[in-house]
């Protein structure tokens, strides 16, 4: 009998060892992982340098708090202001953390425009954490149910729509920021139209609003650029990170420019593992290793190969109802609920999702090959199309009486 807590729904598998994009189990089989760590290992499984890194980091110091200065910190502080195009940044431990800091941050900036209850603008189908300030902007139901009483001030619009957020805008004055995610990972790989990043700034900036992206999934180089909002050319005021940023290591980052950059003061919010010695060593790593090996271009690459790669062979199978994303967020949309999916994937040796019910999502690492890319169309084809074949054929639509 365990005594963890049953908080997950944990696949027959245990993992003992990795080396690049391949993971064992503990009884010697090989998986080729297509998901690491949910968009975290984005260097791949032991990276001989990061095990470097980290193993003489341990033996220096690991830990004494931000009671005191920390100098990897400093340095990671000043290399992530440098790729981000950001002022300030405050660490934490994870994503939920970071998008609890920016909300923290909003909140306090509605307070200086002598806002009573300052609101967040947030979007359908989100999802920024499991704390209850980041459940309640999180935008599902399954996430939420049995949580009640929700955390107030949170505005919930569709996804890429930029009237409904000027409506919003209309009606609404208690409102000083957006939150959103540019791709919507557990959403189902939703990505934004190109034009929206920039419609958003217009918005905030007329009505004086912070705007804040959520790139935890995202961020650290996945899309083929250090950040998504890169793509666009656009500033935000508040980014949050974590995942991929130390490798698998817990770190999280909240990224503030402008006004939003010096809001904090002694106090105001804290941690106490947040941005500790190891944990920056590792990140420092990480975006060293990501930059000298090339890897958001072959991020780029990859990506493109494997979506492609899908769309010619399920090219007019009506199951398959879409692939998209970019650069290594990859999602293929199904016509049927399909979580039976991640079992039979694993039975074959291939590490896959599935979210929104009918989205496989892959997340391999930026290091991932077209090797490795083929032997994840010989394994997640035939699986797909099987299951498509034992679909019930859709009904016709109803004629009108």
């Amino acid at each position: 009998m365990s005594h963890v807590m049953n908080t997950y729904k944990r696949l027959p598998v245990t993992f003992e060892r990795g080396e690049g994009s391949w993971l064992w189990d503990t009884q010697g089989k090989r998986y080729l992982d297509a998901l690491a760590g949910i968009a975290v290992c984005g260097v791949g499984h032991s990276h001989p340098k990061l095990t470097e890194v980290m193993r003489d980091q341990v033996g220096r110091l690991v830990h004494t708090s931000n009671l005191y200065g920390i100098a990897l910190q400093e340095r990671l502080a000043d290399r992530m202001a440098g790729i981000s195009g950001m002022d300030n940044i405050f660490f934490c431990n994870s994503g939920c953390e970071a998008n609890e800091a920016a909300i923290k941050l909003a909140r306090y900036y509605g307070h200086q425009k002598q806002i009573e209850s300052p609101a967040i603008i947030v979007l359908e189908k989100a999802f920024h954490g499991r704390t209850i300030a980041t459940l309640s902007a999180t935008g599902s139901r399954k996430v939420q149910a049995g949580f009640e009483p929700l955390v107030a001030g949170f505005v919930r619009v569709p996804f890429d729509d930029l009237e409904a957020v000027r409506r919003v805008a209309e009606n609404n004055r208690s409102v000083v920021a957006v939150l959103v995610e540019l791709i919507q990972g557990e959403g189902g790989i939703n990505v934004c139209d190109p034009g929206y990043l920039k419609g958003l700034r217009e918005i905030c900036d007329a009505h004086q609003w912070l705007l804040m992206l959520d790139e935890v999934q995202s961020g650290t180089g996945r899309t083929g650029k250090w950040f998504a909002y890169q793509h666009s050319g656009v500033r935000p005021d508040v980014v949050t990170l974590a995942k991929g940023l130390g490798n698998g290591l817990p770190i999280g980052a909240c990224l503030a420019a402008g006004a939003a950059a010096d809001l904090f003061k002694p106090g105001s919010h804290g941690s106490t593992f947040g941005g500790n010695p190891l944990v920056c060593a590792a990140a420092l790593a990480t975006l060293d290793i990501i930059e000298q090996e090339g890897l958001m271009n072959n991020a780029v690459e990859i990506g493109n190969f494997i979506r492609a790669g899908f769309a010619e062979r399920f090219a007019g199978n009506s199951g398959v109802k879409d692939i998209r994303g970019v650069g290594l967020l990859v999602g293929i949309e199904l016509a049927h609920p399909c979580g039976e999916l991640v079992q039979l994937a694993l039975d074959a040796g291939l590490l896959i999702n599935v979210t929104a019910d009918n989205v496989v999502r892959l997340l391999p690492p930026l290091n991932f090959t077209r090797e490795q890319a083929g032997m994840v169309f010989d394994i997640l084809t035939p699986l797909i199309l099987d299951f498509l074949s034992r679909q019930p054929a859709p009904q016709p639509a109803a004629q009108p009486a």
